[in-house]
């Protein structure tokens, strides 16, 4: 039985509270037991500009956002004006008792009867918990959580205005948007993408995360600078990005496990870091939040098109992985398997997310972190041979990796071609030797490969191929096709997208009728990778690359194309 789900969409202007709106919105409907996902969209401007905070919400499980609007909460009569359209049969618009009606399901808030100016957020909360069936005590709660009780009268003030818009709204729509009621649940916690790699990071044990401010990867070092002093770790803003992976190098050449966090134009200016890890063999966990460029491009949207950029980035040639994860829950478990991959293998190693996922809130339960193990460089050293050289040559290519300061033996590295012993080169015979010797550290990537996902039929008429963020958006398209036009659909969701090992899923490829690779970027940059390694070419694409996230609606109505 397909479960309702309402599309409840916020906007108004930068500096008007729609955030604060959507947040404590978000926990409230979490709190009372519902499932959602959370697709912010916003301007690069302080203020003024138009943004939205759109929740989709339902009692099972919700994983992307929708095109359709159910119930728009405008702030200012512009979002009226930009998002009428958007409006789905049901569709109502809640806006303040000023602007002029311009349909039949339109509800006029006397914002300025229920309370001060600064209660607008507020009471536009209130008239959306009302709404929806939400019980205002709970509502009340999140609020007080989220303001604190430093200030007495506000949080009076903010009672009242609740308490007279719940009156207010009462016999008002009452029963077209109240949901069913949720059964009773495990809790479950509120988190998007970024906050879920940075507790990945914490998990794992990170120790230095540097960076230089760069959207959409922000959130992520300023959500380990929240728990710095707790969890014993550095968290420095470098005054450039080059300055902050080489201190992140540093700190991980030191004994420190070592992350820097970058979008796309940070990350270029990282390249020849990249190259240095490559070459001295020090791990380093990169996390580049795309966004669409070039240059400085749509600073505050989102992308999938730094694949290629990040698979081939520095100079020289040495091993790397990359992941993507698709959900809150594989950017908690990619981050903490990137710290040991890193570690493992002492390579750079990637995690591709995008604006989307980092802003993305959704219900996820806790994560059980108690009995988790974090990385320990220094303490995973075997016994060496004497005398000690920090790059000899192996069968796997991994070397004996001793920490400086923490062993009675030499630590030399270099960024020239070196001897096993850490010395500067120039024998030729000798740069080969290691060349080989890092390159077969791809086999020790490729016994880590995480698997693409399959979901579907066996025999699939039409098959998607997608990658990190897409998963959702893409696993709900192929639902309905099967459903609506009672297709055999299937999905392959790559939440790793370097090294890939045609072994998991080349069947799958050969033995579907029609295959489509949906991807955020207008060349299909993981179809032609695949074409590369396996020689199967995807004629079917689905491409975006406007800037807003992959909807269903988006999928299907491009299927006639393909």
């Amino acid at each position: 039985m397909n479960e309702p789900i309402l599309n409840i969409v916020i906007g108004g202007e930068a500096g008007q509270g729609l955030v604060t709106i959507g947040q404590l919105l978000s926990k409230s409907l979490v709190r009372s037991g519902y499932h959602l996902a959370v697709t912010q969209s916003y301007q690069s401007r302080i203020r003024g500009g138009h943004n939205t905070f759109a929740i989709r919400v339902s009692r099972a499980e919700v994983e992307a956002p929708q095109d359709a609007i159910d119930l728009l909460i405008a702030l200012n009569e512009e979002t009226v004006n930009l998002h009428l359209a958007e409006l789905s049969a049901r569709g109502l618009v809640v806006a303040d008792a000023g602007v002029k009606p311009s349909l039949d399901r339109w509800l006029a808030v006397p914002y300025a009867e229920l309370g001060s100016g600064r209660a607008l957020n507020i009471i536009a909360l209130g008239v959306a918990g009302a709404l929806l069936g939400l019980d205002p005590g709970l509502v009340e709660g999140a609020v007080d959580a989220f303001f604190g009780h430093k200030h007495p009268d506000a949080a009076a003030e903010n009672q009242k205005a609740l308490s007279q818009t719940y009156a207010w709204c009462q016999g008002k729509y009452m029963d077209a948007f109240q949901l069913p009621r949720p059964e009773a649940g495990k809790r479950r916690v509120v988190m998007n993408g970024n906050e879920a790699i940075a507790m990945g990071a914490l998990s794992a044990g990170v120790k230095l995360c540097s960076f230089y401010p760069m959207t959409p990867s922000t959130s992520v070092p300023l959500t380990l600078a929240a728990q710095a002093g707790r969890m014993g770790l550095v968290v420095e803003q470098a005054e450039d990005e080059i300055a902050a992976i080489n201190m992140a190098l540093g700190a991980s050449y030191a004994g420190a496990p070592s992350m820097v966090s970058t979008s796309g134009g940070g990350f270029a200016l990282m390249v020849e870091g990249v190259s240095l890890s490559g070459m001295t063999e020090t791990p380093i966990v990169i996390v580049v939040a795309q966004r669409p460029g070039p240059a400085t491009g749509l600073p505050t949207r989102t992308a999938q098109q730094d694949l290629e950029m990040v698979l081939h980035a520095g100079h020289g040639e040495f091993p790397r992985a990359i992941y993507a994860p698709g959900t809150i829950e594989e950017c908690f478990h990619l981050t903490r398997k990137a710290f040991f991959t890193a570690q493992k293998s002492q390579t750079p190693v990637f995690i591709l997310t995008d604006q989307f996922l980092a802003d993305s809130y959704r219900a996820v339960k806790p994560f059980e972190v108690e009995s988790l193990e974090a990385v320990r460089p220094a303490e995973n050293v075997q016994p060496v041979a004497l005398p000690y050289q920090r790059y000899a040559l192996t069968e796997s290519g991994v070397s004996p990796r001793l920490i400086p300061g923490l062993s009675p033996h030499l630590v030399v590295a270099d960024s020239d071609e070196h001897t096993e012993d850490g010395h500067l080169t120039e024998d030729l015979a000798v740069a080969v030797a290691m060349n080989d010797k890092r390159r077969r550290k791809e086999r020790v990537l490729r016994q880590e490969v995480v698997a693409p996902t399959y979901v579907g039929a066996d025999d699939a008429e039409v098959l998607f191929v997608c990658w990190g963020s897409l998963r959702g958006a893409v696993f709900e398209a192929s639902s309905r096709l099967a459903a609506e036009k009672n297709r055999k659909t299937g999905v392959l969701h790559f939440a790793q997208v370097w090294p890939l090992e045609p072994s998991q899923f080349l069947n799958r490829l050969e033995r579907a009728r029609t295959v489509v690779a949906v991807e955020g970027n207008a060349s299909g940059q993981l179809a032609r990778l695949i074409r590369r390694e396996t020689g199967f070419h995807i004629s079917g694409r689905v491409n975006r690359y406007d800037g807003l996230p992959m909807t269903a609606d988006f999928i299907l109505s491009s299927l006639a194309a393909v």
